[in-house]
């Protein structure tokens, strides 16, 4: 499985599931299909941060 904490696994149009900010502390996922990755780094301990194409933003918890 691709690991969402590493930015070349994450490409505009995949499916994904998200975790919004207000969501962190419940672990509650949000799927949807990634528009823009925002995180400038390489990897990202917590997740690359994206995007959604409903223009939701959050990192990547698993990629489909």
């Amino acid at each position: 499985m691709l690991d969402g904490r590493e930015r070349k696994n994450i490409k505009s149009g995949m499916s994904v599931a998200i975790v919004l900010k207000q969501d962190q502390g419940s672990g509650l996922l949000t799927d949807g299909i990634v528009r823009d990755i925002l995180t400038k780094s390489a990897t990202h301990p917590h997740g690359i941060k994206v995007r959604l194409m409903s223009r939701e933003v959050g990192r990547v918890k698993e990629i489909y």
